[in-house]
């Protein structure tokens, strides 16, 4: 929500409205993280998509993995944004399986809430690489980028002619000139209120439905530590039977057509905008060939990577872990930018938004550290 009013109210991204505050080098060193990040993330789902793949029609998993990064840049490049990612939306309901699962499935669900609420905690290795993995899934990096970037670009769209805010200009504006104003900015607030409450809620019943039935079925029989992709599937047997793999597949697919192109979209718009280049998903990529080059770059390299010999399962992991840990910085700079006397005057927050936003950044901050620590006291 805090990145998505940047976006709106500056109609800059994120990295051009970081730049206002902060040093360029801090700027090119997010971008960089980000960059890293999301194309770690890439090669991961890419790899996934393949292995998914494999499980149904059988074949070369590598070669699956390329062919659909190949795809994904090319509707990336050729379809405007928002009509591939309607196209695709139906097939991340296929998710919901998940959900019906933990409804049909015996689930202890009291002590489900007892290990939810008041969980043993033993500060060691794992459990804190689970931890930052956890919220790398749900706190990434893209996702401060890239909404801002989209409100940016629908402010330019709907109102083409209008100018950027300039950074320390403050221009006399009539009383009816500010109550508009006003109402249009409480109404854009509301809108990225909802979106996003409802996006991370189903996002997160989800994630949490996909743990609880993977506990229920997989840790239940012994297996508590995935492997590949045919065994992380199989938590779905007990509900779809024979058509297992075909659901599991369709899932991690449809997810990752749709992740892929966000992924390399939000590093584009971040490079584009600390570099100064031209750059948006709706443009004919001969109007914009740095932001599609940036594009291209970014997944070719994550299909490269995802035809390493590296175990899938561990690259979803460890691209989770990165994510965590390269969201903190990025969270410090956002709500330093959302902040003090001339951020609060600049975009206008709930209080009680300001202050979840510091304490989901401290929260994130604190696993990073304590994660840091107990891999050096491993050592």
């Amino acid at each position: 929500m805090v990145s998505a009013v940047i976006g709106a109210r500056t109609r800059r991204g994120l990295a051009s409205s970081i730049a206002q505050r902060f040093p360029r080098s801090v700027v090119y060193g997010l971008v960089l993280l980000l960059v890293v990040a999301n194309t770690l993330n890439i090669a991961a789902d890419l790899a996934a998509m393949g292995a998914s793949l494999h499980l149904v029609v059988g074949g070369a998993a590598l070669a699956y993995s390329i062919v659909l990064g190949l795809a994904c840049l090319g509707a990336e490049i050729v379809v405007p944004y928002h009509r591939y990612a309607g196209y695709l939306r139906i097939l991340t309901l296929v998710l919901l399986v998940y959900v019906i699962a933990a409804l049909t499935l015996h689930i202890p669900w009291g002590r489900v809430a007892v290990a939810t609420f008041a969980p043993s905690i033993a500060l060691d290795r794992d459990l804190m690489l689970t931890i930052v993995a956890v919220f790398g899934t749900t706190i990434s990096p893209y996702l401060f980028f890239w909404p801002a970037s989209q409100e940016a670009e629908e402010q330019r769209l709907r109102n083409p002619g209008a100018k950027r805010p300039a950074a320390s200009r403050s221009a006399a504006r009539s009383p009816a000139d500010s109550a508009r104003g006003a109402e249009e900015t409480e109404a854009r607030y509301r809108r990225i209120s909802l979106d996003t409450w409802t996006g991370m809620a189903l996002s997160n019943v989800i994630a949490f439905c996909i743990i609880a039935t993977t506990a229920a079925t997989l840790h239940a029989r012994g297996i508590t530590h995935i492997e590949t992709a045919a065994q992380a599937a199989e938590a779905l047997r007990p509900v779809a039977g024979e058509l297992t793999f075909l659901l599991f597949a369709a899932g991690i697919v449809g997810t990752g057509l749709l992740a892929v192109p966000v992924l390399a979209g939000s590093a584009a718009y971040a490079v584009a905008d600390a570099a100064g280049l031209r750059g948006s998903l709706e443009l004919p990529a001969r109007s914009a060939r740095g932001f599609y080059g940036i594009i291209a770059t970014a997944t070719l390299g994550g299909a490269a990577l995802a035809a390493t010999k590296v175990n899938v399962v561990a690259m979803l992991f460890w691209a989770a872990v990165v994510n965590g840990l390269v969201a903190v910085p990025i969270m410090i700079a956002m709500m330093v930018l959302v902040s003090g006397r001339i951020g609060a005057k600049s975009f206008p927050l709930p209080a009680w938004l300001r202050a979840l936003g510091w304490i989901a950044t401290l929260i994130m901050a604190i696993a990073a550290v304590a994660l840091v620590g107990s891999l050096l006291h491993s050592q």
